[in-house]
């Protein structure tokens, strides 16, 4: 067999070139190619993902829409909430009263339930108390309750002197401080939206 060296410079040169061709073809075909081809399928990815980008931008400004409506709805329930509670826990109620009678520096002496009224959204649940104090504080008192935000309705109200107490039908009468001048007995109604079970009655105090 004839060497390289031998063989006539053209047909030298023309297996050189057959080996760079052959070389270049499965470098192309092991490397490049595949490289090719995903790259291929990559931008038909994009252009699809392009297309749904597309298709989806109109409703951008709808969702940022969308999520003020449900951030102000969400707000409107946690007032509601606040002014009718779905909770049937009557503590609240009575710590709310108690706050608001220290604030106004007058005493609640008692706390009675009466028969919860319902109805298709709410219920009412009235509570009958006795309270006493100097006459603008207990003035005052009843301002606060009517300021508040939870609702919290005061009815049947009678007052009269310390001296003359039952004429304000309260149930019991007390050692009233100095400074205090008037009693008075009133049914303090608050609500709850129907959500659950009726609220359990406090006792007699």
């Amino acid at each position: 067999m004839a060497k390289f060296s031998d063989l006539p410079k053209m047909a030298q040169i023309g297996i050189v070139l057959a080996l760079v061709a052959g070389s270049t073809l499965a470098l192309y075909m092991l490397v490049f190619k595949p490289i090719d081809d995903q790259n291929q399928k990559d931008l038909v990815n994009l252009k699809a993902k392009q297309a749904e980008v597309a298709q989806l931008a109109p409703y951008s400004n709808k969702l940022n829409d969308l999520e003020s409506q449900i951030r102000s709805l969400t707000q409107q329930i946690d007032l509601q909430r606040r002014i009718v509670p779905d909770s049937k826990e009557v503590p609240s109620f009575i710590d709310i009263m108690h706050g608001e009678a220290v604030k106004a520096g007058i005493e609640i002496r008692r706390y009675t339930a009466k028969p919860v009224v319902a109805h298709e959204y709410y219920s009412e649940v009235p509570f009958d108390i006795d309270v006493d104090g100097p006459y603008y504080a207990v003035l005052n008192f009843f301002q606060r309750v009517s300021k508040l935000e939870r609702i919290i309705n005061i009815s049947n109200l009678q007052m009269a002197s310390v001296h003359q107490a039952s004429q304000a039908r309260v149930k019991q009468q007390y050692t009233y401080a100095p400074g205090e001048t008037v009693v008075a007995s009133c049914t303090a109604t608050t609500f709850y939206s129907n959500t659950g079970a009726a609220p359990a009655k406090p006792a007699k105090r």
